[in-house]
């Protein structure tokens, strides 16, 4: 019997190798979720560089937080992906869930980064 990280590995590899089709140059916009923290990238895979990040562990975020694992900290962290990926010159991301439903802290990243300017 798989360990439930094994099924998240296989989950996220899957997702993974669709994203790559469809990407056609365009970066990726990855998202990790834990118990206590949401954390994203918008990572170039072609050159292997991390553009942006942002998470519920920044300054920023924490300060305005009074729980670091709810919607309300998803959507800040989404917020401020999208001002830093805009100032790094990215708008277009393909989104890359990971091995992650899209509903819930995922859903209200992805909301709150396309509120921001991004598009995907």
């Amino acid at each position: 019997m798989k360990t439930a990280k094994e099924l998240l590995e296989r989950r996220k590899a899957r997702t993974r190798w669709s994203l790559r089709k469809k990407a056609s140059g365009r970066p990726r916009l990855s998202v990790h979720r834990t118990n206590e923290h949401m954390y994203a990238q918008v990572i170039d895979d072609v050159k292997g560089v991390t553009l942006a990040s942002a998470s519920t562990l920044d300054k920023d975020v924490r300060a305005a937080l009074t729980k670091t694992s709810d919607k309300a900290a998803a959507e800040a962290v989404g917020k401020l992906l999208a001002e830093r990926a805009k100032a790094a010159g990215v708008v277009d991301v393909v989104f890359d869930r990971g091995g992650f439903m899209f509903h819930g802290r995922v859903k209200a990243l992805a909301d709150a980064a396309r509120d921001g300017g991004l598009q995907f």
